[in-house]
């Protein structure tokens, strides 16, 4: 079975990932904000150290609940960051607060995080006809537009780059590469 370039040989983990989860569309607004931190946690490291990651993410930070996040004082932020089973990064742990804070601000305005996001696809995920890894783009028009929309909005951590990383693990882009077997079944879900 052919999979991405980016998964080919890797961790039990990272398999199941790319099998089941990456490029499927997202509307569940937890499943949104658990990307959005993660995607950030993971500037400047690989996705593999943020899946074996993730188990405590989700226990430290309340199942993902931005609610709950955005109310994360100093003490707590300083527990985090004595947690090994996370990244212990201050600028980023600070910024997951901020980005419940603001993600929260989002949904006021918009209803949901989720009818905010997938106006930068006008609504369907995006289907490119990629053949390597290497015709992957680091980051799109698309991730510029949101980058920026974020970032006007108070959010950290959100670069182009980061941008697209969240795009194509919710589902905003396919880019499984044409020869992966997941490229067809992840454009069947549109």
């Amino acid at each position: 079975m052919r999979r991405c370039g980016w998964v080919q040989g890797g961790h039990e983990a990272d398999i199941s990932y790319h099998d089941h989860e990456w490029g499927v569309p997202v509307h569940d607004e937890h499943r949104w904000f658990e990307f959005l931190i993660l995607e950030g946690a993971q500037a400047g490291l690989s996705w593999s150290t943020i899946l074996r990651k993730r188990g405590r993410y989700r226990e430290v930070y309340e199942s993902f609940d931005p609610t709950r996040v955005a109310r994360f004082d100093a003490a707590r932020q300083a527990q985090l960051l004595l947690d090994a089973g996370i990244v212990r990064n201050r600028l980023k742990i600070a910024a997951s607060v901020t980005n419940a804070q603001r993600f929260l601000a989002v949904q006021d305005e918009f209803g949901s995080f989720d009818a905010y996001i997938w106006r930068f696809v006008d609504g369907h995920p995006l289907q490119p006809d990629r053949g390597s890894l290497a015709a992957i783009p680091a980051r799109t028009p698309e991730s510029d537009a949101l980058s920026k929309d974020l970032r006007q909005r108070g959010f950290k951590f959100v670069g182009s780059t980061i941008c697209y990383a969240l795009m194509q693990a919710a589902g905003l882009v396919n880019d499984h590469e044409t020869g992966c077997f997941r490229h067809a079944e992840v454009r069947r879900l549109r």
